[in-house]
């Protein structure tokens, strides 16, 4: 039973939504990073930076061989998530380990140094993932906040993480884009409902959770607040948002294929306890629980 750790972001186990000012910092590190000045001043703000060319074109081709090759090679491993009728690859988990070009990648001080300098210490890799949206076919992902699940069933203290989404496609307005509430992210929405038991097998194939989204007056009101920023950009361009930003994305009914690289990076002071609001862990693919800091790549020589 978890008595030491004091609870600031209380979450689930209610029957309604309730929103409260988030208490901790949004930027922890100083402005020394890859990032300049206006750049984490925007990311402070509005909860999120735009880099138009982050990856060159061989490396973005790369990724997307690595993306057919985990999606046919792991079969029905639980790693990868399919959509439920169609079976087409919607999500694979723990890419960084599954992938040498990925673990490569990650670590370069254009990703992993942008999340050292806003974290303000080392980090380690809390979940990477490859999601696909196929054209004509590809899901939608529901408004949510990754910290409130994060927090919930894997036991992040504070939303002292981020995520780096890197396209490997073209990604337009229409092609189910990621979406973020500018703002939102200083807002933590505490979700009605209970974690059933490894409800992750539910929760990552449905459309509209049952657990762990706002409920509809709540998005309202946040959307009339904050609005709704769509991301578009080459590929090679990405978003680095911070782990309580509101976000989502619509599905994809066009030709036109939308697949991306989620790096999340947690600090290393920021390490999980046991779930807040869940019956148990997730699993490791899920939530890490391997602390050790990403090296730079000095240090590897």
């Amino acid at each position: 039973m978890q008595t030491a750790v004091i609870d600031d972001y209380p979450t689930r186990n209610r029957t309604n939504c309730v929103s409260v000012s988030r208490p901790d910092p949004v930027v922890w590190g100083s402005a020394t990073g890859p990032l300049d000045a206006p750049a984490v001043a925007e990311y402070d703000r509005r909860g999120f930076h735009t880099v138009d060319a982050l990856l060159p074109a061989h490396d973005v081709g790369n990724l997307l061989d690595e993306t057919a090759r985990l999606g046919r090679d792991l079969a029905d491993d639980e790693r990868v998530v399919r959509e439920a009728g169609s079976g087409d690859v919607r999500s694979v988990f723990d890419v960084h380990r599954l992938s040498g070009t990925v673990a490569e990648i990650v670590r370069r001080p254009e990703i992993a140094g942008i999340a050292r300098q806003l974290l303000g210490s080392a980090v380690y890799i809390h979940q990477s993932r490859l999601n696909v949206k196929p054209g004509f076919r590809g899901g939608p992902f529901y408004w949510h906040s990754d910290f409130e699940t994060w927090h919930a069933e894997d036991g992040m203290p504070r939303p002292r993480a981020l995520s780096i989404s890197v396209a490997l496609t073209e990604n337009y307005g229409y092609n189910g884009g990621l979406m973020i509430m500018p703002g939102s992210h200083r807002t933590f929405v505490s979700c009605a409902g209970t974690t059933p038991d490894d409800y992750y097998r539910q929760s990552l194939v449905t459309h509209v959770p049952p657990t762990g989204s706002p409920d509809e007056d709540t998005l309202t009101s946040m959307a009339a607040e904050h609005g709704i920023a769509t991301f578009t950009g080459s590929a090679g361009s990405a978003t680095v948002f911070d782990a309580n930003c509101m976000h989502g994305s619509n599905g994809n009914i066009t030709p036109f294929p939308r697949s991306n690289l989620f790096v999340v990076f947690n600090s290393v002071e920021n390490a999980l306890v046991e779930p807040f609001s869940a019956p148990r862990r997730r699993p490791d693919y899920l939530g890490s629980r391997d602390f050790t800091p990403l090296h730079r790549p000095e240090q590897m020589r």
